[in-house]
């Protein structure tokens, strides 16, 4: 179970990325200010997947 979330999770960084890149690019977002928006979303989205895979732990 663990592999395949974790394989799920990679998937789901790896889009949420693109889709983050694809902003910065469309807002015409400074250099400066990228590395935060990415670390910020990055950080929120592997909060968000570690307490997922928790709750999935607690609920089988």
């Amino acid at each position: 179970m663990a592999i395949v979330f974790i394989i799920y999770a990679l998937i789901i960084l790896f889009i949420i990325n693109s889709l983050t890149h694809s902003l910065c690019q469309k807002t015409n977002m400074s250099k400066e200010k990228q590395p935060k928006v990415f670390r910020t979303i990055n950080v929120l989205i592997t909060i968000l997947l570690i307490s997922s895979y928790v709750e999935v732990l607690n609920t089988v």
